[in-house]
């Protein structure tokens, strides 16, 4: 079976493809000093705990925005798989349509697996909203080629850069406000936050589609997505596993053309 890998600079996600769905998800942090050896033993009792125990895994595709990581994971599909991973981003890795951004400009990984999994699932004139450490929109053209997108600060990664900046003031979580007016620290702070940000989603997508000049869906993934949904902001469709199932878009395609 396929073992799917996205490596973020927070989290690092695995999935385990059968061909049809995903059979387990589970997440780790991100640390670059984890081992080969580390990482097989959580994954197998992971694996175990959710009866797959017996599944036999014979490929590995990856993404990671941390280059640091990913020698250990190689180590981990050698050692313990038996396979050579493939590496999204990586000369020999192929994508179903190359990408059109400036000459000697290589996306991130995790964009190229988002406008694969969004064109084989939605079409093309896609923007795709991911909300992670950094809150990415990707724009898709109609032919599924990543052609550019924005980056802005991710949602948690402001608020901990607000706490740790401002002695005066806490460490939050996010959530949607009951009103706008905070009467206290903390709805203050939620306020700017979560309507700060839907402002901020909305008009950047507003600015997306007016420069593109094509009607567009709008497609969320990432964990805050949903929260984001209950505001004024309206997107086409949440999906959850965008970037995995984009990770076997790819994998298939490299199979099919070798």
């Amino acid at each position: 079976m396929l073992l799917c890998i996205d490596t973020g600079n927070t989290n690092t996600e695995f999935a385990i493809w059968d061909g049809e769905s995903f059979i387990g998800t589970w997440r780790a942090s991100t640390e670059h000093q984890r081992t080969a050896d580390q990482y097989f033993v959580w994954l197998s009792t992971l694996m175990g705990a959710q009866g797959l125990k017996d599944v036999t895994i014979d490929e590995v595709v990856i993404s990671s925005t941390v280059p640091r990581v990913v020698f250990n994971l190689r180590v981990l599909c050698d050692r313990y798989f038996n396979c050579r991973p493939l590496v999204v981003g990586k000369p020999e890795c192929r994508l179903p349509v190359p990408y059109r951004v400036d000459e000697g400009v290589r996306p991130g990984p995790d964009r190229l697996a988002n406008a694969a999994g969004a064109f084989d699932r939605y079409g093309g004139n896609v923007v795709v909203i991911d909300f992670g450490t950094a809150t990415n929109f990707d724009v898709v053209a109609d032919d599924g080629a990543y052609v550019g997108g924005v980056i802005s600060p991710g949602v948690n990664l402001s608020l901990e850069a607000l706490a740790a900046g401002a002695a005066a003031l806490p460490h939050v979580d996010i959530s949607q406000p009951a009103k706008v007016i905070g009467t206290d620290t903390v709805g203050a702070i939620q306020s700017g936050v979560f309507w700060g940000y839907s402002g901020l989603i909305e008009g950047l997508v507003a600015r997306i589609k007016a420069e593109y000049g094509h009607d567009m869906k709008t497609v969320a993934t990432g964990g805050l997505a949903p929260l984001f949904a209950q505001g004024d902001i309206r997107f086409d469709t949440i999906d959850g596993d965008l970037t995995m199932h984009g990770l076997t878009v790819i994998n298939a395609f490299n199979k099919e053309n070798t």
